[in-house]
């Protein structure tokens, strides 16, 4: 009974798929991260420059 149980277990493959789907996702969602992070830096930056360059148009 308990070695059927075992052979069963070693045999099952159906949990692969959800494993192999969670790991494409997990790396999907890390790209996105570093690439939303990219993204607000460069955003800051720029409106770092537009208020910058706006304080001077206006003499300040």
């Amino acid at each position: 009974m308990l070695t059927t149980l075992f052979r069963t277990l070693k045999d099952d493959t159906s949990g692969a798929t959800a494993v192999e789907y969670g790991l494409i996702v997990s790396l999907i969602v890390v790209g996105v991260l570093v690439s939303m992070q990219l993204v607000a830096t460069e955003t800051l930056e720029l409106w770092g420059h537009v208020e910058t360059e706006t304080l001077d148009a206006l003499g300040g």
